[in-house]
C-alpha cells in the first residue's frame, strides 16, 4: 500500500478546496431533486428573491464542507474522522444541487464563497482540536441551525416552484439525519445560549449571501 505524504494530503485538500469555491468543478453522486419537475413561470421579483435564498443555501453549504475538512483535519479518532468525511460527500450533492437551481435562475454563487470557506474550516479546526466530543456537537448544533433555515426559506419560496421545493426538502432530510448521527457518535449537546450566537453570527453570512 503506498505511504500517503504529508504534501500529498496537501495536494488532495487544496484540490477540494479549489472544487468546492469553483463553480461547475464538483459533482454530485444522486442527481437533483428537481429533475423531475418543469420549470414554472416565475416574476422577476420571485426569481430574484428565491435566487437569493438558494444563494445562501449554497453559501451554508460551502460552510459545511469547510468545516467537514477541518475537522477531518484535527480529528483524533479515525472513526470520527471517517464520519466528517463521508458527511461531506453527501453534502457535496447539496452543493451541486444549489449551483444547479442557481444557475437555472440565472444568478450566480456568492463573491464571499472564499471568505465563509475560510472562516468554517479554522472553526472546524478548531473544534476538532479541542475534542471529538466537541466537532462533533459543533456539526450537530450546526446542522440545527441549517435546518432551521431550510424551513423558513421552504415557507418564503412560492409553492408553485416545484423544483426549489424539491431540492429543499431532500437537503433537510439529509441535515437532519447528519445532526442526529453526530449526537448519536457522541457529540457534545450545545447549550441554548451558545445555539443563539451561533445563530446570531449565522445572520451575517445569510443576509450578505442572500444579495452579494
Amino acid at each position: 500500500m503506498r505511504h500517503i505524504s504529508m504534501l500529498d494530503k496537501l495536494i488532495t485538500e487544496s484540490d477540494r478546496v479549489l472544487r468546492t469555491l469553483a463553480p461547475g468543478e464538483q459533482s454530485c453522486e444522486r442527481p437533483s431533486p428537481a429533475r423531475v419537475f418543469s420549470e414554472t413561470e416565475l416574476s422577476d421579483a420571485e426569481r430574484k428573491h428565491i435566487a437569493g435564498l438558494m444563494r445562501v443555501n449554497h453559501a451554508g453549504e460551502v460552510c459545511a464542507q469547510a468545516l467537514y475538512q477541518g475537522q477531518a483535519l484535527t480529528a483524533k479518532l479515525p472513526s470520527v474522522r471517517e464520519e466528517m468525511n463521508e458527511a461531506a460527500k453527501e453534502e457535496v450533492d447539496h452543493l451541486v444541487w444549489c449551483e444547479e437551481r442557481l444557475s437555472d435562475l440565472g444568478e450566480r454563487t456568492s463573491l464571499f464563497n472564499p471568505f465563509w470557506y475560510a472562516g468554517s474550516f479554522m472553526i472546524g479546526a478548531g473544534a476538532g482540536l479541542i475534542s471529538d466530543k466537541m466537532s462533533l456537537g459543533f456539526v450537530a448544533a450546526t446542522e440545527d441551525l441549517v435546518c432551521d433555515h431550510l424551513q423558513a426559506h421552504r415557507e418564503r419560496i412560492p409553492a408553485e416552484d416545484q423544483k426549489t421545493h424539491a431540492v429543499l426538502q431532500q437537503m433537510y432530510e439529509d441535515e437532519e439525519k447528519h445532526g442526529q448521527a453526530a449526537l448519536d457518535a457522541g457529540g457534545y449537546e450545545f447549550p441554548a445560549p451558545v445555539k443563539f450566537g451561533m445563530k446570531a453570527v449565522s445572520k451575517l453570512m445569510t443576509s450578505i449571501s442572500y444579495r452579494i
